[in-house]
């Protein structure tokens, strides 16, 4: 499938760089782990790097469970506060007030976690495209949109976020799906780049002189 051409209306989306997920259980033992060689669901472990940061030898990352709702909450809006403290912080986004609804229930939406002990460290998500863009067009496409990717401040550049979406990508590949679509901004450090290493591509990017949000995806291959 080439790219996706449309267009895209200037209004613009709570989600931002954020993301979330559920499924069967997912475990990583981190022994040699390769970026690119990530777990399917069902306790399966993955392969591993030749060379792991010590740092992220103990760290765990799994589906959501239903027990720990809440205190997924409390990560994500803790980090959406540091990353988007102009975002409306009083009430929370729907996605969110619906969290089982959204990630544990409907069987279409995915949310990781990744956790250091008994520490959330980063989580990542996917949600179906609401289509909240009309002029955007998925049409006879199955598309999400990646959500809620955050990693605690003393975690990142050590590889976590790449494991984290790696692994998202593996089940969005394994439920049948067309399209990976989210969008960022640029000034949020080094997040168009890492989406460019992991095979998405720049589709538009709005004029607005403060947010320029970059629209961007990934089309899936087809097992």
């Amino acid at each position: 499938m080439g790219p996706l051409s449309f267009r895209i209306p200037r209004e613009r989306s709570s989600l931002f760089f954020e993301m979330s997920l559920t499924g069967s259980r997912i475990y990583i033992q981190y022994v040699e782990f390769h970026l690119n060689r990530v777990f399917s669901a069902n306790t399966c472990p993955t392969s591993q790097p030749h060379f792991m940061p010590k740092d992220q030898v103990d760290i765990v990352i799994e589906p959501v469970q239903s027990t720990e709702t809440e205190e997924v909450i409390d990560y994500v809006m803790g980090a959406r506060v540091r990353i988007f403290p102009t975002l409306n912080q009083a009430a929370l986004p729907p996605d969110l007030a619906g969290f089982k609804e959204a990630y544990l229930e409907s069987g279409k939406g995915q949310f990781l976690v990744a956790r250091k002990g008994s520490e959330i460290v980063a989580t990542i998500g996917y949600l179906p495209y609401d289509h909240r863009f009309p002029q955007l067009d998925y049409s006879g496409l199955k598309v999400v949109e990646v959500v809620r990717l955050f990693v605690s401040p003393d975690q990142r550049g050590l590889g976590l976020a790449a494991r984290l979406y790696e692994s998202l990508r593996k089940l969005a590949v394994a439920g049948g799906i067309d399209v990976l679509y989210l969008h960022t901004h640029p000034f949020l450090p080094g997040a168009i780049s890492f989406w460019q290493k992991h095979r998405f591509e720049t589709v538009d990017v709005e004029d607005d002189p403060y947010w320029q949000t970059t629209h961007m995806q990934s089309v899936l291959p087809k097992n």
